[in-house]
């Protein structure tokens, strides 16, 4: 009878051992990293609604041809940019204090990929001291990038790269908005 109870108590322990993978694997992805927790069906604002969410905490914005046409390389878009790139440039001004003046967004001459300005997870930002100090004190230095621009992961996981005269930010997530 002892036997049975043992047996009876395994079976029950092997059946539960079973179906945790199931739930373990649920929960695993629940819980990924930013980084590989990208939906590849971003809500997508317009040029408009990302510029209203720019001027309500004070980011700026600069085009060299002083227009907003995505498809012209000149010009500083906004047009299918992610929400949560949106989301991050707010976090980023609030959390920094620091002023902000975006030079690139989702107009077409930048670099191709899946996480481009082109499908809206990148922003540019100007160079400035302050936010220059608090990109580079604030987020963990990761090494440089191939073509040698220095990389800086947030907490959030969003990446920051300062290329040449400007800050190349991909936005995973909306830094914790």
């Amino acid at each position: 009878m002892r036997i049975r109870s043992v047996l009876t108590a395994l079976a029950l322990t092997g059946a539960a051992l079973a179906a945790a993978p199931a739930a373990g694997a649920a929960s695993a992805s629940a819980s990924t990293s930013a980084v590989t927790d990208v939906t590849p069906y971003a809500t997508k604002i317009t040029h408009a609604q990302a510029t209203s969410m720019f001027q309500a905490v004070g980011i700026t914005w600069s085009s060299s041809g002083g227009c907003s046409n995505r498809n012209v390389s000149t010009c500083t878009s906004f047009d299918q940019l992610n929400l949560e790139s949106a989301q991050g440039a707010q976090t980023l001004k609030r959390a920094s204090g620091c002023a902000l003046n975006i030079t690139g967004g989702t107009e077409t001459g930048h670099a191709s990929g899946t996480y481009s300005h082109w499908n809206g997870y990148k922003l540019d930002y100007g160079l400035n001291t302050c936010i220059n100090n608090y990109i580079t004190g604030s987020f963990t230095f990761i090494g440089n990038r191939a073509d040698g621009a220095a990389q800086y992961r947030s907490g959030s996981g969003n990446i920051y790269a300062r290329e040449g005269n400007h800050w190349d930010v991909t936005y995973y997530n909306c830094g914790g908005c």
